[in-house]
């Protein structure tokens, strides 16, 4: 970690350019300041992107502002004594967690490596370190230490004192006796685990537990577990929600089921494994996607639930409306370009992807994917997942996809210069190339293309449309509830319908106010008027201003529209927006 600089981190993600970088090195010879906050404050990057940008550059856990409840510190382990609040809110750092001589805690520059260093020896402990934004860890910070001071003021109750006391006079033969109860409780033979995953009470609740996620239109199981208890949350919606759990006694033979299911190693509980099952319903088979990673207090399993039947296909049900559909079908019929979808993990892409793939579909076209892993099996398409422990990359597949006389080529993701460069040569030798990118928006991805080395006279007869999409809650339509909008309640914005709708919840929304999700996109098309800008190697703000003097609707506005068709609220096209 210590050699790399923020700025080169961001250049290398493609989140700025050489020449921003070199714009807030001199704002910051005249203005003083840290360089990450100066390029926030100067509009070339949010915090948000910044430190995901990093978490992702530097291999370390990124804790999301959805994420805020990470940021809370294991309670009776003394954590605000060991780095003292004067430190932690100077530094903006937070202690979450003591594991022996190690400590975990939240930064917000981990390439700060003076304050890293200081922190090392103030504790006397190795530091682990997740990232997240310095407002999110500032709220942590006074909810930890000031909060503590409150009650600390408040004085002790002498139960509470009792309680205390008698931990600490507990005896070194009982902590042994303990540890090793729980020990022999865990550890169970091979033998023993085989024989008791295939118990027909666990082999009910395994079954349970993925039949209740599918109904319930979950994207994610996690089970997850800790001292004395077990977390089972699905996803649903892109939000997750805690499900009332099985007793703590059965998540080895839990896990152990779902390894045998999917062909793992139950023996193997020290690395993380990926597998899959096949699930049969009465009508339809679902493909689930299995990953474990060993935690300090066993596996947690994460299964990725991928129902072909609950997820549309077809543009025209993913929430685009009419007018950008035609600009997407337009695009498709051409017989060559590039054509590239994106937005941050978890908008849709590849789901969209997916569905304009199935639109260029005929028996006259070969058409061939390549993906990370094959998400949803397509007939007549030819599919290949990567697999880069024999060599098998999305730069080798698709150079050997050149050699098989394609139509039409999908790459799961452009995720380096080799990849984005046959995609461009692809698509100026006559064939149709659709990919995903990581940005925020559109037109960033034009400069994200150029920042990462394909150079202008090669991406201007090759690009030939760009969709940026989030996904955004669906109101409930049996419990969402009309008021009259003010330009004040909504920063100014004015609203054409008198009426417009917010959450609220009932029994059949399990009281979110939300039901199912919607498609809120920017669709640039690569037009002539693009194209000169491109050639001329015009801005971002360049391209962004012709896109939208030509009637493209940036994500925010599309987002607007949606409010005002009552589909969805103003609060969470604010959450998935980046242009408000």
């Amino acid at each position: 970690m210590a050699h790399f600089r923020l700025g080169e981190v961001l250049i290398k993600e493609g989140l700025i350019t050489e020449k921003q970088l070199n714009n807030a090195i001199e704002f910051q010879k005249k203005e003083k300041g840290r360089i990450g906050e100066i390029l926030i404050k100067l509009g070339f990057i949010t915090e948000e992107n910044m430190i995901s940008a990093l978490g992702s550059q530097l291999n370390i856990p990124y804790y999301s502002s959805e994420n805020a409840e990470l940021l809370k510190p294991q309670p009776d382990q003394k954590l605000d004594k060991l780095i003292p609040s004067d430190f932690a809110t100077k530094n903006i750092v937070l202690p979450l967690s003591k594991n022996m001589n190690s400590i975990t805690c939240a930064v917000n520059d981990p390439l700060d490596l003076m304050m890293i260093d200081n922190l090392k020896r103030l504790t006397s402990c190795e530091i682990n370190l997740v990232i997240a934004t310095k407002a999110a860890i500032q709220k942590a910070i006074n909810n930890f230490y000031f909060a503590n001071k409150k009650e600390d003021l408040a004085g002790t109750s002498m139960l509470d004192q009792a309680v205390e006391s008698s931990y600490a006079q507990k005896s070194i033969d009982q902590m042994i006796t303990s540890t090793k109860e729980k020990h022999e409780a865990t550890e169970l033979s091979l033998d023993k685990l085989i024989e008791k995953a295939g118990e027909a009470p666990v082999i009910k609740l395994v079954d349970l537990i993925i039949r209740q996620a599918i109904d319930e239109r979950a994207s994610d199981i996690h089970i997850e577990p800790f001292d004395n208890k077990i977390n089972l949350r699905y996803r649903i919606d892109g939000h997750l929600y805690e499900i009332p759990p099985p007793a703590p006694h059965l998540h080895l033979p839990i896990v152990s089921r779902i390894k045998i299911l999917s062909k793992l190693d139950i023996a193997e509980k020290r690395l993380p494994q990926d597998g899959a099952i096949v699930a049969k319903l009465e009508d339809r088979t679902v493909d689930l996607r299995i990953s474990t990673i060993p935690t300090v207090w066993g596996e947690k399993v994460v299964m990725r639930i991928l129902d072909k039947a609950a997820v549309p296909l077809e543009l025209s049900q993913l929430g685009f409306d009419a007018k950008q559909i035609d600009t997407i079908r337009k695009s498709l019929s051409s017989p060559y370009g590039l054509f590239y979808v994106t937005g941050p993990t978890g908008s849709g892409k590849s789901t969209t992807l997916y569905a304009a793939v199935s639109e260029t579909k005929d028996p006259s076209k070969n058409i061939l994917t390549v993906e990370d892993p094959v998400e949803y099996k397509l007939d007549g398409i030819n599919q290949v997942a990567i697999k880069p422990d024999i060599g098998l990359t999305f730069a080798a597949a698709l150079r050997a996809f050149l050699r098989q006389d394609p139509d039409i080529i999908m790459v799961g993701e452009t995720r380096d210069i080799e990849t984005a460069s046959i995609c461009v040569r692809a698509a100026l030798t006559g064939h149709f190339v659709l990919s995903t990118l990581h940005t925020n928006d559109a037109a960033s991805a034009i400069t994200r293309l150029i920042d990462i080395g394909i150079p202008n006279y090669l991406l201007t007869p090759s690009l030939t449309m760009i969709l940026a999409q989030r996904l955004a809650r669906r109101l409930c339509s049996k419990c969402k509830e009309p008021y009259e909008p003010s330009a004040e309640q909504h920063g100014g914005i004015k609203f054409k319908s008198d009426l417009i709708y917010r959450s609220k919840g009932c029994d059949l929304c399990k009281n979110t106010g939300y039901k199912g999700r919607i498609v809120v996109s920017e669709v640039l098309c690569i037009d002539d008027e693009i194209k000169s800008i491109l050639s001329r190697n015009g801005s971002y703000t360049e391209i962004k201003d012709c896109a939208r003097k030509n009637g493209m609707l940036t994500i925010f506005e599309a987002g607007v529209k949606l409010v005002e068709e009552g589909i969805t609220s103003f609060e969470e096209v604010c959450r998935v927006s980046v242009d408000q």
